[in-house]
């Protein structure tokens, strides 16, 4: 329970200053007492929408993590799930599709459409490649008997992973329509934030991951055993 508990901490304090970056960097009391040109307004419906669904999805994965640690405390006997060299590549894929879209960011404030395109290109190509591995991943576990009905870790994989391939889907369905409107020549400037509120989605969506492959795979035995104590 301690270590769900500090995963939330570090989550939300992640969010927590994010959400102040964004709200008070724009500095709109300044913009409305000085004379001159209006600074520009950063703290946006949309940017302060998505950090309202980012709390959201963070309290429901640290649930879902506290409820995992409880029944990792409660067992007598634990059987850890192995690392298949799928699941490395998989993670290897998200990676891949946050830097990408972190390129597509950079091009979008820079002003370059050349380089915007390609960019949300290879990261929805690298989140659909990470949804395949994560299917036959599913598909390799069970194949090597770790049954849902009767190992517990291999239940806990699934509804963690399956919640966060929701959360991709639908950011992948944002970024395929921005997709479009880049293709389809829209002006820049209006592409700009929603570009930017995808690349802080997807490295939010990597964060998540990397959170659920340690309790899940890397650090499931050092788990166990500090549940033990």
């Amino acid at each position: 329970m301690t270590v769900s508990l500090l995963v939330l901490v570090l989550l939300m304090a992640a969010l927590v200053t994010w959400l102040v970056r964004q709200s008070f960097a724009g500095l709109p009391w300044v913009a409305g007492a000085v004379a001159g040109p209006a600074l520009p307004r950063r703290c946006t419906a949309t940017r302060l929408g998505l950090g309202a669904f980012i709390a959201v999805a963070t309290s429901i994965f640290s649930l879902t993590i506290s409820a995992y640690v409880m029944r990792m405390a409660v067992s007598p006997e634990w059987e850890l799930l192995p690392q298949p060299a799928l699941a490395w590549i998989n993670t290897g894929w998200l990676v891949l599709g946050s830097i990408a879209l972190q390129l597509a960011w950079n091009a979008a404030r820079a002003g370059k459409p050349a380089r915007l395109r390609p960019a949300l290109a290879a990261g929805a190509a690298c989140t659909l490649a990470f949804f395949i591995g994560q299917y036959l991943l599913w598909r390799e576990l069970a194949s090597a008997g770790y049954a849902l009905a009767s190992h517990p870790a291999a239940a806990f994989f699934v509804l963690m992973s399956a919640l966060h391939a929701l959360h991709l889907a639908g950011g992948l369905w944002v970024l395929w329509r921005t997709l479009r409107r880049a293709w389809r020549g829209e002006p820049m400037a209006r592409l700009r934030e929603t570009v930017a509120l995808c690349a802080v989605y997807w490295h939010y969506l990597l964060l998540v991951w990397g959170v659920l492959f340690t309790v899940l795979f890397v650090g499931a035995g050092p788990l166990y055993e500090l549940c033990r104590v």
